[in-house]
């Protein structure tokens, strides 16, 4: 892959961070032995501190091919169309997925793995991603932020193809406890960039308010979740938190039930809406939903879209779409 990236830099607090060093691998990692690990060494992690040092490794794993029964299982789960000649927007991070588990469960990595809560994601996608291409994947830890429930973590993921980067992604996870301060540390998001251009200094937008307070955007489908969904997602995307599993495993994290992965709900509201080939996504994760229970879907033909409780129409999910004419 070129030694360019699409821009997610420069937004984590704290120390200032070494340069990365990329550390090519020769297959993927496999998933249990990492997760395994990163349950055994969390007893023996400290307290969150947005000061602590993260890896400095960016692993980067050539020649990725999807698996077709992994990718159909997906589109199911998620409801995408079946048999697309293209990959859906938000699959690459399943492929990136285990380079995460790699780093994040390792004795370098400061926060405890299980019961870590994805909070934001940012995707952006240069243009189609063919499903039987040959994909170069990389991922690394950006850094730590503090947060008024504890340490939030960033993790950029890019994947590569004939030597250019076509997709990235930035997504955050909350460790929760003592937090920095009280209050959450002000922080402005990683603007996503073309391939070859990085952000420039004070070239960040502040990040918008939530929009729980405001006017729901028009319901456009209500879902019905099944309690297994969690289940279902961890086996499509290799993602077995114990909070998404059941509800004992939830309860052991401060969790009444299980419930569904930030990338699930994400995912779900994508196959709703739909996403042009060279494409900007925005989504934030406002509260966790509940399984099983029932979500109300809504979008309001700007690129808006948002996932609320059906009940009480508590947000669970906002976020945007943003179509690219350029990437000059």
């Amino acid at each position: 892959m070129a030694d360019r990236h699409l821009g997610f830099t420069g937004t984590t607090q704290g120390r200032s961070r070494a340069p990365l060093n990329a550390v090519p691998l020769t297959g993927t990692p496999a998933l249990g032995p990492l997760l395994l690990r990163g349950a055994l060494s969390s007893p023996f992690k400290r307290r969150p501190d947005p000061d602590a040092d993260v890896p400095r490794t960016r692993l980067v794993l050539p020649g990725v091919r999807v698996a077709p029964e992994g990718l159909a299982a997906y589109e199911r789960v998620c409801g995408f169309g079946a048999g697309d000649a293209d990959l859906p927007v938000t699959y690459p991070h399943v492929l990136g997925f285990p380079l995460a588990m790699r780093l994040m469960s390792g004795r370098d990595f400061p926060l405890p793995l299980p019961g870590l809560v994805h909070t934001s994601v940012e995707i952006v996608r240069v243009g189609a991603l063919p499903v039987d291409a040959a994909y170069e994947v990389g991922v690394w830890v950006e850094g730590l932020t503090a947060h008024r429930r504890g340490v939030e973590v960033a993790v950029v993921t890019e994947l590569g193809m004939g030597g250019e980067v076509v997709w990235g992604s930035r997504s955050t996870y909350l460790a929760r406890g003592r937090g920095g301060g009280g209050g959450a540390a002000p922080r402005t998001p990683s603007p996503v960039h073309p391939p070859g251009r990085l952000a420039r200094p004070g070239s960040e937008t502040c990040e918008k308010p939530p929009r729980d307070a405001e006017e729901a955007l028009p319901v456009v489908g209500e879902w019905r979740l099944g309690a297994d969904v969690g289940r279902r997602y961890g086996g499509a995307s290799g993602d077995r938190n114990p909070i998404h599993l059941y509800p004992l495993t939830a309860r052991l994290f401060g969790f009444p039930r299980a419930v569904a992965h930030g990338m699930w709900t994400v995912a779900r509201c994508l196959a709703a809406h739909g996403t042009p080939d060279a494409v900007e996504v925005r989504a934030r994760f406002r509260a966790p939903v509940l399984l099983p229970g029932t979500v109300a879907y809504g979008a309001d033909g700007t690129g808006r879209f948002e996932l609320r409780a059906g009940r009480d129409g508590r947000v669970h999910v906002t976020g945007e779409v943003s179509r690219k004419a350029e990437w000059s």
